[in-house]
């Protein structure tokens, strides 16, 4: 925690902030570093699970193929393998997402909470190549990814050291 200027204190105060009802405090520097904090941990933990298990063998969720179904019937031409973040963010994509996204309340958890999502799927998390977006998208965009192939490029490239060394 210390790379993040957070002692335990921080810590311990931002989770019983998170435990509140959002009428409780506005802009909560600790509340914000935390979600913060908790989307680049999923982000991490994400990138490991492309990187070592192959993409079109994943399930993120108990209903992906559903995700899936409804993603490409509604967003039937979206790029997924580099996002334009207006495809995300604009007042059209905006109408166009959130039926899509509130057909997922009470079935997918936590469907509306932040996470980070990659604008270029060949690469990693950086600040130049994340979004913030819903939990839903992410799924729906990297069940995608994973499906459609988009996501091999970084599992192959994560076995391509292994390669090398068990050739010498």
């Amino acid at each position: 925690m210390a790379a993040t200027g957070l002692g335990p204190a921080d810590v311990a105060a931002a989770a019983q902030a998170l435990s509140l009802p959002a009428e409780a405090f506005g802009n909560d520097p600790r509340v914000e570093l935390a979600w913060a904090m908790k989307a680049h941990q999923h982000a991490q933990v994400y990138f490991n699970l492309i990187s070592s298990v192959d993409p079109k063998f994943l399930n993120l969720t108990k209903v992906d193929d559903q995700i899936y179904s409804e993603f490409r019937k509604t967003f039937r031409d979206l790029k997924i393998d580099v996002l334009d973040p207006e495809e995300l963010k604009s007042e059209p994509a905006k109408e166009k997402w959130r039926p899509f996204c509130l057909k997922f309340e009470g079935v997918v958890e936590d469907f509306n909470f932040g996470t980070l999502l990659r604008l270029d799927c060949s690469e990693d998390y950086t600040e130049e190549n994340s979004i913030f977006a819903t939990r839903i998208q992410f799924f729906a965009i990297e069940i995608a990814r994973n499906r459609e192939g988009c996501n091999s490029v970084v599992y192959g490239r994560a076995r391509e050291p292994a390669a090398a060394e068990g050739s010498g």
